[in-house]
């Protein structure tokens, strides 16, 4: 299979929408470049928890939180999920416009945070993936000499995980109650989902685009959207691959998917770009119309809105079965 570079010109995305729709690819591809935010420092004696965050760093909890800084859409619906949204004093570009957010919150840009606003700022907690400031070995220090509490949560490969990231930030939050809540009904419906795509014994193939043409991306295993292909009965184009990638047009031409779906949200009409390409035209999925936008945010960030997702695919893929 041929199997392209991800290209280096991030300068092309100029929107805030494509910055969305490449966030989680570029969290992903990032992934092995920081295997944790930063070191815990020393605790005070009346400091009420002690926790390992999920990149395995011990943090100190303060026993009251005020103010929160969050570095990631997935980590900002968290919380506001919680409940807590209120003290979200600082987020990341790509949560803007994200329900349940302050407008007049200090905006920091994801990959490199101004460290001075943070400083100024002083949250009690911030919350961060590893693509935040990547390329550092330990980019929080002085928040942490300051008394900050910086949790580092790695962007996620499964629903699983994805349900582990949200009960551990319910934890730092003492709200481990709200967060099972959250938990047992995203996992309800990922059941109601999977116990039906386990009785399609003719499954559908599929490829799921995220990054349009000429740049075109898709991911293979080891990738929390093809555990949802999976769980939904349909079977990525893909799968022999892992994480994820950048496509050739011949790849996908090749390999005849059966139904497209895309999350490309930067172009006026994904759909109709995807049927428009030339010698697309004989692909059974543009033959037959079945070409699909799926939520942008749902399926890039992995939190509980995944489920959102879940259910556009499947009803996308097989109506029949998971129509109203």
């Amino acid at each position: 299979m041929k199997v392209k570079e991800k290209p280096k010109t991030k300068e092309k995305l100029k929107t805030k929408a494509k910055v969305k729709a490449l966030s989680l690819l570029l969290a992903l591809t990032l992934a092995l470049g920081m295997t944790a935010c930063g070191d815990a420092g020393s605790s005070e004696p009346s400091s009420p928890r002690t926790l390992t965050d999920p990149s395995g760093v011990e943090i100190t909890v303060p026993e009251e939180i005020n103010t929160v800084a969050v570095l990631a859409p997935s980590l900002a619906e968290m919380v506001v999920a919680l409940g807590f949204g209120d003290k979200i004093e600082a987020y990341d570009t790509t949560s803007i416009g994200l329900e349940g957010l302050k407008e007049d919150a200090v905006v920091l840009d994801l990959s490199a945070p101004d460290m001075e606003q943070l400083v100024n700022l002083r949250p009690d907690v911030l919350l961060v993936t590893n693509l935040s400031l990547y390329d550092q070995e330990n980019p929080y220090q002085t928040l942490i000499d300051l008394g900050v509490c910086v949790a580092c949560v790695p962007t996620s490969d499964s629903i699983a995980d994805i349900e582990s990231d949200i009960a551990f930030v319910a934890s730092v939050f003492g709200a481990q109650e709200k967060g099972q809540e959250i938990i047992d009904d995203m996992q309800s419906q990922v059941d109601q989902i999977a116990a039906i795509g386990k009785t399609i014994t003719e499954k559908k193939s599929v490829y799921f685009e995220i990054s349009a043409a000429p740049y075109m991306y898709s991911f293979g295993n080891g990738v929390f959207l093809n555990e949802m292909l999976e769980l939904i009965g349909a079977e990525n184009i893909l799968a022999s691959e892992s994480g994820w990638l950048g496509v050739t047009e011949e790849v996908v031409v090749n390999a005849d998917p059966d139904v497209i779906l895309t999350n490309v949200n930067y172009i006026d009409d994904p759909i109709g770009e995807i049927k428009s390409r030339s010698g697309w035209e004989a692909v059974a999925a543009v033959k037959n119309g079945e070409v699909y936008y799926i939520d942008n945010m749902a399926s890039s960030v992995p939190d509980h809105n995944v489920v959102k997702a879940l259910k556009e695919m499947a009803a996308a893929v097989y109506p029949e079965y998971y129509g109203e």
